[in-house]
């Protein structure tokens, strides 16, 4: 099988354009992981930034690692630049976004022969090392499989350790262990005598983030990704961005047209990256001179309050026949529980400001299952969703709403972090209650689905006794994973479920 995944691999080399290809001699070869697969890999802006600020050094050498889901446990997985085995990099790096990502990380490992646990393995394997806003937030469910952890921003970390690690990644691992839990933002299990402070960088400008690696195999492969900001000011109790990233940061409009320029020169179209775009304090500047560039433009949030009409033209000039608003919650009761500052006028007035576009199809995101949330509330969401599809109908015919609804999950790092999720049969029967009060007509549902959402909750809140199940769990299925949890002793309630007291 190992032929067939090189061949793979090359065939989709000889789709791309911006690959890195750096000879070893004198470098500390890195292995880039994101546990999942190529193709919603390579639109994760995280990953092409990491990727070139290690190969950008003249001491390193980075390439990409996928794990495509269908791999069997027999597939060895091969670097994407030289087709060369994990055991062969003397670091490998997992970058962590989502929880569910955490099932990929044994099987990898083993399929490499790389013992999962980091007590099993000494200087003579890779040096395993992890980050991203799941480990920044709780790095303890995976903390029994990585050597270190990066708690923050890879800007503000990778730079200092990998002189440690080029130094001492062959000689003693205790004491290059010892050496890196030394260093600012990095959590060495067993060597920490405390949590590493999350690090962050100052200022973002010196750290340009785009897209570096383009292909037409991805997600959002026919645009270039930049970001804009980092961080948001609003505060949604629930929301793990907006506490895993602060202070908010943004680019200069100056440092943004210089990545639009060199962007413009692979895609027409330019994505504009970040949880807050449009609270840049320059947005319809910074739209306006793209615009003059010739760029479509493509955001990745827009805010309900306040709705630029200035970048909401810009978006659908682009070609955008979709947009999507996130109210959260149908009442004000809960948006104010929630932390939401956004009023029903503010809604029905972005819904009209879209409408007015000519815009034909409305895409809303709500929960359900918030914190102190009743049936009432649930009602709330089906009378604003008609509301907003009243206004639609005034302005053209066979226009369309989409709701995608989602679970609250409590997230590690967030005020809600101690919220209990709550039982499935009550989401259930909040979903059903919905369903049964929306139209028929010109409105659909879809949701996340309620029992992986619970799993979720269980790797977002755990510990590192979760680090068994992660280990041993032979299919990725609910039924084995409710197998795994039972066989290691835990309890799905306790992680997802139950409220916590302020002593956990």
């Amino acid at each position: 099988m190992t032929w067939q995944t090189a061949k793979n691999i090359r065939n989709r080399l000889a789709a791309e354009q911006g690959t890195i290809i750096k000879d070893w001699g004198g470098k500390l070869p890195v292995a880039l992981i994101y546990p999942n697969s190529y193709n919603i890999g390579m639109s994760n802006l995280g990953i092409q930034s990491i990727y070139k600020l290690l190969n950008d050094r003249n001491d390193a050498v980075c390439e990409r690692v996928f794990w495509e889901p269908k791999d069997s446990p027999d597939v060895l997985p091969l670097a994407m630049e030289s087709q060369r085995p994990l055991t062969d990099f003397a670091v490998v790096a997992f970058s962590l976004s989502y929880e569910l990502d955490y099932f990929n990380i044994a099987p990898i490992l083993k399929a490499s022969g790389i013992p999962v646990y980091a007590k099993d393995r000494d200087e003579t394997y890779p040096l395993i090392i992890s980050g991203g806003p799941c480990i920044t937030t709780n790095p303890m469910p995976l903390s029994p499989f990585f050597d270190c952890l990066c708690i923050g921003e890879a800007e503000a970390i990778l730079p200092a350790m990998l002189p440690v690690m080029k130094d001492g990644v062959s000689e003693n691992r205790d004491e290059l262990k010892e050496k890196l839990a030394t260093l600012p933002g990095v959590f060495v299990p067993g060597f920490s005598d405390k949590p590493a402070a999350r690090q962050w960088v100052k200022n973002l400008d010196d750290f340009p983030c785009h897209s570096v690696v383009m292909t037409r195999d991805t997600e959002l492969g026919n645009m270039y990704l930049i970001e804009v900001e980092r961080g948001c000011n609003w505060g949604c109790r629930f929301c793990l961005v907006s506490n895993c990233y602060r202070p908010m940061r943004f680019r200069s409009v100056d440092s943004l047209l210089n990545q639009a320029e060199e962007g413009l020169k692979y895609r027409k179209r330019l994505g504009l990256m970040g949880p807050a775009v449009t609270d840049h304090p320059q947005i319809e500047e910074l739209a306006g001179k793209l615009h003059d560039m010739g760029a479509e433009l493509s955001v990745s949030s827009l805010r309900i309050k306040p709705l630029s009409p200035v970048v909401l033209g810009e978006v659908i000039e682009g070609g955008t026949n979709t947009v999507a608003l996130a109210p959260e919650s149908g009442s004000q009761r809960l948006r104010d529980i929630i932390g939401k500052r956004i009023n029903e006028d503010d809604i029905l007035k972005a819904a009209e400001k879209v409408a007015a576009q000519g815009v034909k199809q409305l895409k809303l995101y709500f929960m359900i299952g918030l914190p102190e949330e009743t049936d009432d509330d649930v009602n709330a969401i089906a009378l604003l969703v008609t509301k907003c599809k009243d206004i639609f109908d005034k302005h053209q015919s066979w226009s369309r709403i989409t709701l995608t609804i989602a679970p609250f999950v409590p997230k590690a790092g967030t005020p809600f972090q101690r919220e209990g999720m709550a039982p499935l049969d009550t989401l259930k029967n909040r979903l059903s209650l919905l369903k049964s009060k929306l139209p028929a007509k010109g409105i659909s549902v879809k949701n996340e689905s309620l029992e992986w959402s619970e799993v979720q909750a269980v790797l977002s809140r755990g510990d590192d006794r979760l680090a068994a199940v992660l280990a041993d769990i032979e299919k990725l299925t609910l039924a084995h994973w409710h197998q795994a949890m039972q066989k290691a002793g835990l309890d799905i309630d306790e992680y997802a479920h139950e409220k916590w007291d302020e002593e956990r």
